[in-house]
């Protein structure tokens, strides 16, 4: 299975669970500090044209996963990562050595303010760091590993809990990535599940 398609079905999944979550409402449970929640998300993502990897690839599909530690005074700590496929901007024939596709690896910390831990819809606002892996596929079906670079990222987004202590994930990232002596620069809209685990 591609990561196109897990991407596909992570999103499927969350509507396909739509209308059992609104008959649901009365059985929140929200996280505590020191709870865990671990989270998959769908998302779609687009590089903007400039630096290194900006000017030969454009925009496509991704699949992240979360853990977040609740921590006190509305803030959190999380570990994310994240695969991004992105399209060559450059169409080339089967068999030649033009780029056809990158993947993007992101591994990473985010440290997260949140707002209104005390209701279903908890806003937040995340910054992180950490370090992007690539690898490009050409037409000719090999591989190739560019260096890897360092990102830091700024993010917003929700949790809205639907039953007991899962929520939906919906959010936004700006990255920057550092490679080659310039910067590229990628945005993200993601939306998946999170549970939070009770102990």
């Amino acid at each position: 299975m591609t990561l196109r398609h897990m991407s596909l079905a992570v999103v499927i999944g969350i509507l396909v669970s739509l209308p059992a979550a609104v008959s649901a409402a009365p059985n929140i449970v929200l996280p505590r500090p020191g709870q865990v929640g671990i989270g998959v998300q769908g998302q779609f993502g687009m590089l903007a044209k400039s630096g290194d990897l900006g000017e030969r690839f454009s925009n496509g599909p991704g699949l992240g996963i979360r853990l977040r530690y609740r921590l006190r005074y509305e803030r959190a700590i999380g570990l994310s990562f994240e695969a991004h496929q992105l399209d060559s901007r450059v169409v080339g024939v089967a068999g030649d050595t033009t780029l056809r596709s990158l993947k993007l690896i992101m591994s990473g910390v985010e440290i997260y303010q949140l707002f209104g831990t005390r209701d279903r819809t908890t806003r937040m606002l995340s910054v992180g760091v950490g370090l992007a892996q690539s690898s490009a596929e050409l037409n000719s079906d090999e591989t190739i590993y560019p260096d890897d670079g360092l990102y830091v990222s700024a993010g917003a987004g929700l949790e809205r809990f639907f039953f007991r202590s899962w929520a939906y994930d919906l959010s936004t990232r700006y990255f920057a990535i550092f490679q080659h002596g310039k910067t590229n620069h990628d945005f993200q809209a993601q939306l998946g599940l999170i549970f939070y685990a009770s102990y």
